[in-house]
């Protein structure tokens, strides 16, 4: 539903970030809702979805009990520590974002458990001590409220950056609340404005007026349980009387809305989201949103006078056919008064897809990969053509990274450089060219003396090629015998790349462990195509290519079904799951993270019927017919062997149930299955919150792998 704008937008000329899009489920100050439909009778263990009922924890407490019996030893002991001293340290990078004069990092360590916003300047920053300003303590806020808080972030108001929205979750979950911060006086604002534990989507349009998505009640919601309302919300009135401006059918995903004000180009948009993958977006024109001509499935990003299309599958538009993958620019005012005169930025080759670009004033950098290696070039319009070309004084190798410092005031670019086992660096580059500099740098976390990065592919079981990163002493001695761990994702279009990890290192590579990174269909690694040739009923591909890595470490004889460990988490838990129940003789144990697995009841679980665009709808006969052949829960056997396998969740894991993770390990023990199962009380989807938390998560898990696969 649209509704005119000219009676209640009367919007002076102020600049609101454009908000992230909302990610979460019910509030965690109440019992996590169980689902939107009743469970399957038949279940013996559908009461574990009631998440915290008497039963439901009584149950977790005493398989915690069990594997923390189990796993706390002297090899969990030193993990932990080594865990909490990376997590901890000080020489990690301090990451920052640029908000006016400062800039912003938020910073978690011994001293401060639950974690400091803070700010300096760029001089400070690039002293080795910088001096920090501390904005907002959370240690403190929570010692002074009685509350678990975990940072969610902050959205200040442009160009002054005086005022923000901060948001808050308790215990970790995608549900927040967010309260008024003033930044010139350092103090919550009295009787700012405040929204009550919620997945909401807010965002500034001037100092005393908000575009707020949340939930106000029946109706508000969609079936994913996102907002589905955008409102205009007024300083000093109630929420409930803020008008509703869009709002999008209840079987939509989600609704946001937001104001860009770059400087002569003020324009407020909302969007809606009919399901995961593809979005609308209107944007105000006289007094009424007018929607933006682009395939649903393609993202439009508007920058001053021009619109960039990132395209998902093949538009023919203006007498040219642009093919998916690519990234198209044009005129916005040009072409929403009906011009269709694009110019390519990138066009993809089999091997090469877009990995995301940034904009400065004058330029875009477009970050590529080309088998799955980065490549980074610039883009200008300053002659008044648009002018490709690599972009220099990059380093030569690593998983490289560019991104806007800021991109309405700045040229300045940030340059991340990485890989498994060289330290990251962040690097301060222009996009006007001349020498980068060095700002931050990882020390050693740890020893990678002697460890090499290959690269290799096998061949899945309808042909495709599936490329995999290795990394392993040189001189590997190839008898079958190494402790492997092999990690995957597998979906929603998220690619697995390079990266420098501390925990990793310290726990599994310095210690003579192989790892292995998986670059199987369902990521993004060779751009829309990997994804959505294996979704819905095609989703069994995915399980195919990692099954072929698996099997094709074995034939080069790197290990064997009996040291070959696997990993992943959210939808890699569902790989998982997958492995366990399909592929159980190729892995000597799993551990399976925050996990999808029951597929007949993942859509009314929480934020589920959000991902029915990968999955397909399980209450569509005709579509569960191939759900449930990838869907753990059913496929799981008594007569079946599995090996080994770790279950992590979170109580506050209000994004996958833990009700999967849980039911799936209750019918495995019932089973006499060798099951272990461990979850935080809090830490959301991301299964932990603080330090001490992760070094738990990950001691636990890195030592049931070293016990198995030895």
């Amino acid at each position: 539903m649209l509704l005119s704008l000219s009676l209640i937008l009367n919007l002076p000329s102020a600049r609101a970030e454009a908000p992230a899009p909302p990610a979460g489920a019910p509030a965690v100050g109440e019992p996590v809702a169980a689902s939107l439909a009743p469970a399957v009778p038949e279940d013996p263990y559908a009461y574990l979805e009631d998440v915290t009922s008497e039963k439901s924890l009584a149950w977790v407490a005493a398989r915690n009990k069990e594997s923390t019996g189990q796993l706390e030893d002297a090899t969990y002991k030193k993990l932990h520590d080594k865990f909490k001293a990376v997590l901890d340290s000080d020489a990690r990078i301090p990451y920052v974002s640029k908000m006016g004069d400062y800039y912003y990092n938020f910073w978690q360590d011994k001293a401060h458990v639950r974690g400091v916003w803070r700010r300096t300047t760029l001089a400070e920053y690039r002293k080795p001590a910088p001096a920090w300003q501390v904005v907002i303590d959370l240690d403190a806020l929570d010692a002074a409220e009685g509350v678990t808080w975990v940072w969610h972030g902050a959205d200040c108001l442009e160009p002054a950056y005086q005022r923000c929205l901060v948001s808050l979750s308790r215990g970790g979950s995608d549900a927040d609340v967010k309260r008024e911060y003033d930044l010139s006086a350092l103090t919550w604002v009295k009787d700012g404005f405040s929204l009550p534990e919620a997945k909401s989507d807010v965002g500034w349009i001037t100092e005393d007026r908000l575009w707020v998505a949340t939930d106000t009640g029946e109706g508000s919601l969609t079936t994913s349980g996102y907002p589905r309302e955008a409102r205009l919300w007024d300083r000093g009135t109630p929420l409930t009387d803020a008008p509703v401006v869009f709002s999008a059918p209840a079987t939509d995903v989600s609704v946001t809305a937001w104001t860009s004000h770059d400087p002569g180009f003020v324009r407020h948009f909302v969007s809606r989201s009919p399901t995961f993958f593809t979005n609308r977006t209107y944007v105000s024109q006289g007094g009424l949103f007018t929607q933006i001509a682009v395939p649903d499935d393609a993202s439009p990003t508007v920058f001053r006078e021009w619109m960039f299309v990132e395209l998902r599958s093949d538009w023919t538009t203006g007498g040219r056919t642009w093919p998916a993958g690519s990234l198209i620019v044009t005129r916005f005012d040009e072409f929403m008064a009906g011009k269709r005169d694009f110019e390519p930025l990138f066009t993809p080759t089999p091997t090469t897809a877009l990995n995301g670009f940034a904009v400065t004033p004058t330029h875009v950098v477009l970050n590529t990969l080309d088998e799955v290696k980065s490549r980074v070039f610039l883009a200008d319009h300053i002659s008044g053509a648009w002018k490709i070309a690599p972009m220099a004084g990059l380093p030569a190798f690593g998983n490289i990274g560019v991104t806007a410092v800021d991109s309405e005031q700045s040229e300045d670019l940030f340059i991340t450089s990485t890989d498994f086992v060289t330290p990251t660096q962040l690097l301060l580059g222009s996009a006007n060219g001349g020498e980068t500099s060095l700002l931050k740098s990882l020390p050693a976390l740890f020893n990678a003396k002697g460890l090499e990065i290959t690269q290799h592919e096998t061949v899945s079981k309808d042909g495709t090629k599936i490329p995999y990163f290795e990394v392993a002493k040189k001189g590997l001695k190839l008898d079958g015998t190494n402790p492997t761990l092999l990690y995957g994702y597998g979906g929603f279009e998220v690619s697995m790349l390079p990266g420098y990890s501390g925990i990793i290192g310290s726990g599994w590579l310095e210690k003579g462990g192989v790892y292995v990174l998986a670059n199987i269909r369902g990521g993004g690694e060779f751009g829309p195509a990997w994804h959505t040739s294996v979704v819905k009923q095609n989703r069994h591909l995915v399980y195919e290519d990692f099954a072929a890595v698996a099997q094709d470490l074995a034939t080069r004889k790197v290990t064997s079904a009996a040291h070959l460990g696997t990993m992943g988490g959210s939808n890699g838990g569902l790989l998982m799951g997958n492995m366990m129940t399909q592929y159980p003789e190729l892995f000597g144990a799993i551990v399976c993270q925050v996990p999808l697995l029951d597929m007949k009841r993942y859509s009314h679980l929480l934020a589920g019927a959000s991902w029915m665009d990968e999955y397909g709808d399980p209450d569509v006969p005709e579509q569960w017919e191939y759900i449930k052949t990838f869907s753990p829960y059913q496929l799981d056997s008594p007569t079946r062997k599995s090996p080994p396998v770790l279950f992590t969740t979170s109580t506050r894991d209000d994004r996958v149930h833990p009700g999967h993770a849980r039911k799936m390990a209750a019918k495995m023990l019932s089973e006499g299955k060798p099951i272990l199962f461990w979850e935080d009380t809090e830490g959301g989807h991301g299964g932990a919150s603080t330090s001490e938390q992760r070094a738990t998560m990950w001691g636990l898990s890195y030592a049931f792998l070293w016990k198995e696969l030895k």
